[in-house]
């Protein structure tokens, strides 16, 4: 018997928590995709008055730091350059009769554009 104790980490959170709203899309999203898409990717362009925007798009390959996280649906992508900027988000998809789309909820952001389609950090 050794006197050297194991010791365990709990495995690491993921940057963003995904909604069940924004599994089912990227699900949907999945279904409908290019034959050549591996999955869905979240990343942060420059762009916007206030700096960064939402971008996603389909992957077709597996960036080397990239983080990946595996949904029901499909694989979901964070871009490496990205991860700092979004970690603690929540990503949620919401619809209604007028607009449909990704909703963040990010605590990494110090302001918004008055249109919404960007954020600073």
């Amino acid at each position: 018997m050794s006197d050297t104790a194991t010791t365990t980490r709990p495995a690491p959170k993921a940057a963003v928590v995904l909604t069940t709203g924004a599994e089912a899309r990227i699900a949907d999203l999945m279904a409908k995709a290019p034959a050549d898409a591996i999955g869905v990717k979240l990343s942060t362009p420059r762009r916007g008055c206030s700096g960064l925007a939402y971008s996603v798009d389909y992957v077709t390959e597996e960036a080397r730091f990239d983080e990946k996280i595996e949904t029901p649906g499909g694989t979901f992508y964070i871009d490496s350059a990205s991860v700092l900027y979004l970690v603690g988000s929540v990503m949620d998809w919401r619809e209604d009769d007028f607009t449909a789309g990704f909703v963040f909820k990010n605590p990494n952001a110090k302001g918004a554009c008055g249109c919404g389609e960007s954020f600073m950090v």
